[in-house]
């Protein structure tokens, strides 16, 4: 009996104004409110509140039979509260019904895990204890940012006590092996790995409405004819996705909603098993370690890091960035906080990424700036401002110190 553990990433960035030179020293509001909230109420429309209501139906329906795992970014959760509540209410029914896992990840959805182990260490407590507030639930399966992945980073978020991760079922790192199965990490084998199938996630995600396609159109029974055929070998058949293809990257009239209604039942006729994250890695165990020495992600053609650290641009950005953690740290103010956690999120490097053909097409969907060039500058400002401001704050608590210690 084939099981199915189907995954959906929630996140939205906070995205920043057109800030400019001369805006540094006299604005420091970097967030451009109106766009952050319009999009957000958007997609909320399209997809959040429609596909969290279908899944909700299909728990009840299917008598807890259906199960699925989310993650969703602290800074997701942010916006929720900003604009619209009742997309938070939804996950929490969603979280009540027991058939919904909420895995750990990093808060801002940054890149922490290739910076710096203190602050990646920081900002999974920190969303950890955003899901238990929301949610309920405390994480024991982690899913880091773009499904960023490495012997080393698995360890590492094995150390903070997780016992399942996923990654890419990348066919550089598999070679021969087959994404359905359950794997451990090469360093601690205790951590256990569920691998991405790419293409038949991608069939959903980025396939369906392809009227090119030979498979169009996609039904839930020829869908469900190939989880279930021997041509699909395995144990787990793991599908991992944004949350943001049901509705605005597959739109309504696509229907994605009525693929996503007949799935479970003709699934579970079938004998395909549905199952959350940490559940399908206690059924099985694992069959092999997994060797990934170097760092992979489910991005582009690559499946590496070079959407967010591939040229000069992004490069600099984010060495930047991370050369300010210590002082962030020694301001311990919940405001320059709240900036640097925004700032990490690997979405403003994304927008500086200078990838062309199949790879530059999916990026210019995603890049509110005409150029990689533009994304850069723009950030730059705003860092460069936010480096200001937190000297001038660290000056004025030394001299805050010093007028205390004459005292």
């Amino acid at each position: 009996m084939k099981t199915v553990c189907l995954y959906f990433q929630v996140h939205q960035p906070w995205r920043l104004k057109k800030y400019r030179f001369f805006n540094m020293g006299k604005d420091h509001n970097y967030l451009d409110d109106l766009s952050n909230r319009s999009i957000m109420q958007k997609v909320a429309r399209q997809c959040y509140l429609p596909m969290n209501a279908l899944l909700l139906k299909l728990i009840q329906e299917n008598k807890g039979k259906f199960r699925c795992s989310f993650s969703i970014t602290g800074i997701a959760v942010e916006q929720f509260k900003a604009y619209c509540p009742e997309v938070l209410d939804s996950f929490k029914a969603l979280a009540a019904t027991g058939c919904v896992e909420f895995l750990g990840e990093t808060y801002s959805h940054s890149l922490a895990a290739l910076a710096s182990k203190e602050d990646f260490t920081e900002q999974v407590k920190l969303h950890t204890a955003m899901i238990k507030k929301e949610f309920g639930q405390k994480p024991t399966a982690f899913r880091n940012t773009e499904l960023i992945y490495s012997d080393e980073i698995g360890a590492m978020v094995s150390e903070l006590g997780f016992k399942t991760m996923l990654a890419e079922g990348a066919r550089h790192i598999l070679g021969w092996k087959s994404p359905n199965y359950v794997y451990a990490n090469a360093i601690d084998q205790k951590m256990r790995l569920l691998l991405r199938n790419y293409k038949l996630s991608d069939d959903i995600a980025f396939r369906f409405s392809n009227q090119g396609w030979d498979e169009y159109p996609l039904t839930a029974d020829k869908y469900v004819s190939w989880l279930a055929s021997e041509e699909t070998p395995g144990e787990v058949v793991n599908l991992f996705m944004d949350y943001e293809t049901f509705g605005e990257h597959q739109g309504a009239e696509t229907g994605i909603f009525d693929f996503m209604k007949a799935l479970p039942k003709v699934a579970l006729g079938a004998g395909v098993e549905f199952a959350t994250v940490s559940e399908a890695a206690k059924k099985f165990q694992p069959v092999s370690v997994l060797h990934c020495p170097h760092v992979m992600s489910w991005a582009d053609e690559e499946r590496d890091i070079t959407a967010w650290l591939g040229n000069e641009l992004q490069n600099e950005a984010f060495s930047k960035l991370y050369a300010m953690k210590e002082k962030i740290a020694k301001l311990k103010s919940a405001d320059f906080d709240y900036v640097w956690n925004f700032l990490q999120t690997s979405d403003h490097f994304y927008y500086m990424a200078t990838k062309w053909l199949s790879d530059g097409d999916v990026h210019s969907y995603f890049n509110p700036y005409d150029s990689a060039y533009d994304a850069f500058i723009n950030y730059m400002n705003v860092l460069s401002d936010f480096q200001i401001e937190v000297e001038k704050a660290l000056e004025a608590k030394a001299a805050a110190r010093k007028r205390t210690k004459k005292a």
